[in-house]
């Protein structure tokens, strides 16, 4: 990778249900760089592709379970919301007041990713359906339209434990390594790394966010450029298993 790179906030204007994302996409990137080049990275907000994918819940059409209602009673929470983050989880683990910790497609996050951060009034967003495809199908949008190779993350912001404030984290990757496996490399004294793995995707998520922002910034998608990463084929965010996780495996020994 190369030793500098830019990256490009990319305004759209409010995404609603059904908007023609892409398009908004490609013509703020015209407007704020001259478009895509080979080798771009476009960082893309979770909501924002949730939300043009239609994944918008109306909490007035939800009807709580009697498991929704007592978590909520809980961990003090709205009862429509709770019933959505159940629908959304594989499982609960536990919770704080205000937040439920699941566990949802290989991976722990807070209310399995249902955001009520910029939806609509009366209204929670889920995490994309399907965030790799997410990003494959723009990516192979891009390439058709732009005639370009890049690579596509979509984020989404998370807590990290013992620390205050969120960064970004890749949950859906097209195009390039989300992780870089440094081990067998030499540290500066010459000592064989053994278990370092770079969070690549992870990191340019993070990096991607300061200015994408969190609030009424209107900018859903960041363009790293410069960045020297190939771009190919590759699909998907690596993960490894709730027994090889730290957090996860004290929490399991406790719990036992």
């Amino acid at each position: 990778m190369n030793p500098s790179f830019s990256i490009t906030g990319l305004s759209t204007g409010i995404i609603r249900p059904g908007d023609p994302f892409t398009d908004r996409i490609i013509t703020a990137a015209i407007s704020a760089c001259g478009g895509f080049a080979d080798g771009d990275i476009l960082v893309l907000a979770e909501t924002a592709v949730a939300t043009a994918e239609g994944n918008v819940i109306r909490l007035d059409t939800v009807t709580p379970t009697p498991r929704a209602h007592e978590l909520a009673k809980r961990y003090h929470m709205d009862p429509r919301t709770v019933e959505v983050v159940l629908s959304e989880s594989d499982s609960i683990v536990g919770g704080i007041p205000g937040f439920l910790l699941c566990m949802k497609q290989g991976t722990l996050l807070p209310n399995a990713g249902v955001d009520a951060s910029n939806a609509p009034p009366g209204c929670l967003v889920p995490l994309p359906k399907d965030p790799n495809q997410s990003a494959v199908r723009i990516k192979e949008e891009i390439a058709h339209r732009c005639h370009t190779r890049v690579g596509v993350i979509v984020a989404d912001s998370r807590t990290h434990a013992m620390r205050l404030g969120c960064s970004g984290v890749a949950i859906g990757c097209a195009g390039i390594t989300s992780v870089i496996d440094d081990r067998g490399r030499s540290d500066l004294f010459g000592r064989k790394l053994e278990v370092t793995k770079r969070a690549v995707a992870d990191n340019i998520a993070s990096a991607a966010e300061l200015v994408m922002g969190e609030a009424d910034e209107c900018t859903p998608a960041a363009l790293v450029r410069g960045l020297g990463m190939p771009v190919g084929d590759q699909t998907g965010v690596d993960t490894i298993d709730a027994d090889e996780c730290l957090f996860m495996g004290v929490f399991r020994n406790n719990q036992r």
